[in-house]
C-alpha cells in the first residue's frame, strides 16, 4: 500500500482510516502486545514520522481502535440480548439469560476483550492528557449504552447497571490471557493435566464470573 501526500482533509481522513484497519488486521493475526508502530508503518506503507503525523503513539491508534470495537459490540450486544432475554419470565431466569448472553458475546470477541485487558496497564499510557480524555468520555458514552440496554432487559439493576457493566468489561480484559496460555504452558498442561485445573475457555471463565458478580448487585428479597 502506497500514499501521495495527504493535502486535503478527506485525505487525511483516508490516512487516518487505513492505519487503523491495518492495525485491526494485525489484531487478526497477532495480541495486543505484539503489535508494534515499526510493523504498522511498514504494513501500511508510511514512514513512522508519517504515521506519527496521524496519531501520536501506537497506544492511541489502539485506543481507537477499542472505542471503534466496543461499538460495534454494543450493537451486537443490543441484538442479542433482545432476541435472548424473554421479559415475561422471572428476574432469576431473566438474570441467567443476560449473562449467558454477555459471557458467549464476549469470548466472541477474543481482539475486544485483548484490548480491555492492556487498557489500563499498557494503553492510556504514552500518549497526551488531550488523547486519553477523549477516549474517556467516549468511553463513559459507551458505558451509559451498555448500563441502559442492560436495565432494559433487567430494571432490577437499577444504579448497579453501570457498576456491573465496568465489571463485566474490566473482568472479560482480564480473563482473557488466563483462557489463552502460552505454547510453553500449553505443553506444561499436556505433561501434567492436574496442571489444568484453571485452564477453562473464555465463555465458562465469563459465566461463572458474570453471574457471581450479577448476584452481588441485583437486589435481594
Amino acid at each position: 500500500m502506497t500514499f501521495q501526500r495527504a493535502r486535503t482533509e478527506e485525505q487525511r481522513e483516508i490516512r487516518r482510516r487505513a492505519i487503523l484497519d491495518m492495525a485491526s488486521a494485525m489484531l487478526d493475526e497477532m495480541p495486543v502486545a505484539a503489535v508494534t508502530l515499526n510493523e504498522l508503518s511498514r504494513r501500511v506503507g508510511l514512514a513512522k514520522p508519517n504515521v506519527l503525523r496521524y496519531f501520536e503513539s501506537r497506544e492511541a491508534v489502539l485506543l481507537e481502535l477499542l472505542d471503534r470495537f466496543l461499538g460495534e459490540w454494543l450493537t451486537e450486544l443490543a441484538g442479542d440480548l433482545a432476541a435472548g432475554v424473554d421479559q415475561d419470565r422471572p428476574m432469576t431466569e431473566r438474570a441467567t439469560s443476560v449473562t449467558e448472553i454477555l459471557g458467549r458475546s464476549l469470548a466472541g470477541r477474543p481482539v475486544l476483550c485483548d484490548l480491555f485487558g492492556a487498557q489500563g496497564s499498557v494503553l492510556e499510557h504514552n500518549v497526551s492528557v488531550e488523547v486519553v480524555a477523549r477516549y474517556k468520555r467516549a468511553s463513559l458514552g459507551r458505558l451509559d449504552t451498555m448500563s441502559a440496554l442492560l436495565r432494559k432487559h433487567l430494571p432490577e439493576l437499577g444504579e448497579n447497571a453501570a457498576l456491573f457493566s465496568l465489571q463485566s468489561l474490566v473482568m472479560a480484559g482480564a480473563l482473557t490471557a488466563y483462557s489463552t496460555p502460552p505454547p510453553s504452558l500449553l505443553e506444561a498442561y499436556r505433561a501434567e493435566p492436574d496442571l489444568a485445573r484453571f485452564h477453562l475457555e473464555l465463555t465458562d471463565y465469563l459465566n461463572l464470573a458474570l453471574t457471581a458478580t450479577l448476584l452481588g448487585v441485583l437486589p435481594r428479597d
